[in-house]
């Protein structure tokens, strides 16, 4: 792994390890990843925020403005493709960055309170758990629940991580998506995690806590794209999550800013500051 030099580095609320990628689009190139949507997402509740992360230096950051970055350079982005099509959302995988292990964190970094594993492409190394003794610690892990074959299609793997690493962790999020709606195997992770939650892209999210489990349904909609709205979710419920404590709260403030989400594109469905206070009046009512 390339050095990394930290300078300047000052002390954050809000960690996501994850590249930054480059997504294919109709438009044009677009930057995405769950390093994008939830840092910026976290970054609009307010929180100080950093990211460790493998991009070009070519990419531009001018949307981090506020937020720290540790970067590995690299020769080529991340770079995904998804196309929708009658049987789905299909996605490929054309690049990889480098792939990112605890070296990268700075010394100022390890008493993060929130720390948020975010792979996309397998690229975050599962002993970042193990690095940060008196953080939350909460994984997105899509990224270790797919493959590309040699040709880039996007297929999911069997889960291959140690269960161990769910009992680790403060809590889970995964799509419906990202294990095909394997009933056994979510049942599985929910016997582990101490807090899983299932994203159900417009029919909201279900959470499994303390041998409970409860649907939050989301509003309706009309929906414009629906990128990032996962990790949108993601960063919003591990957020109120660190401050109440209250998973149930946490899973209807979180599922009310994803459905806002959709209703516009790319880095525009980051949650304002007004949706954002109405999520936490209704919550609170």
């Amino acid at each position: 792994m390339n050095a990394v030099t930290h300078t300047n580095i000052r002390a954050i609320d809000y960690l996501v390890i994850g590249h930054i990628t480059r997504d294919m689009t109709p438009s044009g190139f677009r930057l995405g990843g769950t390093a994008t949507f939830s840092s910026l997402t976290a970054r609009a509740m307010d929180l100080s925020v950093g990211i460790i992360t493998s991009c070009d230096a070519q990419t531009e950051l001018e949307n981090y403005e506020q937020i720290q970055v540790v970067n590995l350079p690299c020769e080529q982005n991340t770079t995904f493709e998804n196309i929708n099509s009658d049987q789905g959302r299909i996605q490929y995988l054309y690049n990889t960055a480098l792939p990112l292990d605890p070296s990268s964190v700075p010394p100022v970094w390890k008493g993060t309170p929130i720390v948020h594993l975010g792979p996309v492409a397998n690229e975050v190394d599962p002993s970042f758990i193990d690095c940060f003794q008196d953080s939350l610690i909460f994984i997105t892990p899509q990224g270790w629940l797919r493959n590309a074959d040699t040709d880039g299609m996007i297929h999911p793997k069997p889960w291959s991580l140690p269960n161990e690493i769910l009992s680790k962790v403060t809590a889970t999020v995964i799509s419906n998506e990202d294990v095909q709606g394997d009933e056994d195997l979510i049942s599985e992770m929910a016997f582990f995690s101490k807090i899983l939650v299932v994203t159900e892209n417009k029919l909201g999210a279900r959470l499994y806590w303390n041998g409970d489990v409860r649907h939050f349904n989301a509003p309706q909609v009309t929906c414009i794209e629906d990128t990032g709205a996962g990790d949108i979710f993601a960063a919003a419920f591990f957020s109120r999550l660190a401050e109440t404590k209250d998973p149930w709260a946490s899973a209807r403030f979180a599922v009310k800013l994803a459905a806002s989400s959709v209703t516009r594109r790319y880095l525009d469905s980051i949650p304002t500051k007004e949706e954002i206070a109405s999520a936490l009046v209704e919550i609170i009512k």
